[in-house]
């Protein structure tokens, strides 16, 4: 009853704030749309479900979604997000056959969605952990997983009033989390389904690496410099970075700004002495006379780390540091901001010695210092960073020997 409230509440929540927002307009409108868009499902078809609250969530389990893809065409996929950024970045995606919301775990939303779907097992993601859909799949016989699970003890289920609520944990045929921690908090509140196999991200973005593109322009701008390549780099980042470039002249920048306006392009051409070029306008005589390649597009960067000597990843001195991982696959030192507590990657990265965090200008001086002058410290760091990757890989194989297909 509690479970159910909630959901409304939060359901009238997000309907007043679609009136002034567009994200929770899109969520709204796009939930409108689920019940007609699952009128593609092919009635003589077994279909696989997969869903992701968000785009970071998609690409956890995206390495199961083209597995089951490739050895078991026979099926079916439907995937779903409950978020836009996940959803209208992936609509499209050609791994499933259809993609579209999650509506909200009321009692009659999941008893809709689930007759109209009829999946023969699904996988949620990560914290999905919605009581309607999996009580409805239960009373149908569905196996459902949960993959590249996490959990912490300040979590509901692990408090004295979630004790209802971590009923729903027992609802799943297996629980795949990611470490030993979250294996004994769960067995102390008699939930033993779990098996430890580590995250899926590690997974994907050694399919990335395996599937990065020739960028022969990115090649002849780095030439034979030492190149640091700037990912999802925000104003905070670039004040530090773009200072230090301006100070070491030989040192080569490409920079991938997290927000591609215009004026943010503007603004860090107009803070840097070297020559700028912008990735879609360069050619062969541009990219030789600049010291610095703005991506002034996206879809790229994850194959444009592999020329670089070293990384940043923005996002540390606001948000949250991005994605450290797609960098270090490459073997090279990935560098962040000081908000990276909740990143199990970053935190990881510093401790095998391939990840580094900086609070301030001056220690992003130091290190780049150390990493320019000390080929040793470059490439031992940078080779720490791509072991951490390969180390962790594996959970893809491990999920799949006890899955049933």
């Amino acid at each position: 009853m509690f479970y159910n409230l909630a959901i409304y509440i939060y359901l009238l929540g997000v309907k007043i704030a679609a009136l002034f927002s567009s994200k929770p307009s899109k969520m709204i409108k796009g939930h409108r749309e689920v019940f007609k868009v699952l009128q593609q499902i092919d009635k003589n078809k077994k279909y696989i479900w997969f869903h992701a609250a968000s785009l970071g969530e998609f690409e956890q389990g995206r390495p199961l979604i083209e597995y089951i893809r490739k050895r078991y065409p026979e099926y079916g996929i439907l995937q779903t997000f409950f978020s836009p950024s996940g959803y209208e970045v992936r609509k499209d995606y050609k791994g499933a056959d259809v993609v579209c919301y999650l509506p909200f775990d009321t009692p009659r939303n999941a008893k809709r969605f689930v007759k109209l779907a009829n999946p023969c097992m699904a996988f949620f993601i990560k914290y999905e952990f919605w009581q309607n859909y999996l009580g409805e799949l239960n009373s149908r016989n569905v196996p459902v997983y949960s993959v590249s699970s996490i959990f912490r003890k300040n979590q509901i289920f692990f408090r004295w009033y979630g004790r209802d609520y971590r009923k729903v944990l027992t609802k799943f045929e297996q629980l795949f989390v990611q470490n030993e921690s979250s294996k004994k908090l769960l067995a102390k509140i008699g939930v033993t389904n779990v098996s430890v196999v580590g995250d899926t991200r590690f997974d994907r973005v050694i399919d990335i690496y395996n599937a990065a593109k020739e960028l022969p322009l990115i090649g002849k701008f780095k030439g034979d410099s030492k190149t640091l390549v700037v990912g999802s780099s925000w104003e905070p980042d670039e004040d530090i970075i773009l200072k230090y470039v301006n100070e070491n002249p030989r040192l080569k920048l490409i920079i991938a700004p997290h927000v591609v306006t215009e004026s943010h392009i503007n603004d860090i051409i107009s803070k840097l002495n070297c020559k700028c070029v912008r990735y879609t306008s360069a050619d062969e005589h541009s990219v030789k006379e600049s010291g610095c390649m703005i991506v002034d597009c996206y879809g790229l960067l994850s194959s444009i780390y592999r020329y670089g000597d070293m990384s940043y990843i923005g996002g540390g001195f606001g948000v949250g540091i991005h994605n450290v991982l797609e960098a270090a696959v490459y073997g090279i030192p990935v560098i962040f901001g000081p908000n990276n507590m909740k990143f199990r990657e970053a935190q990881h990265l510093i401790e095998n010695r391939g990840g580094f965090e900086i609070k301030n200008s001056d220690e992003f001086n130091g290190l780049m210092h150390k990493f320019l002058s000390e080929d040793a410290f470059l490439n031992e760091s940078g080779a720490a960073a791509g072991s951490y990757v390969k180390d962790n890989s594996g959970a893809l194989d491990l999920i799949m020997k006890e899955i049933k297909l």
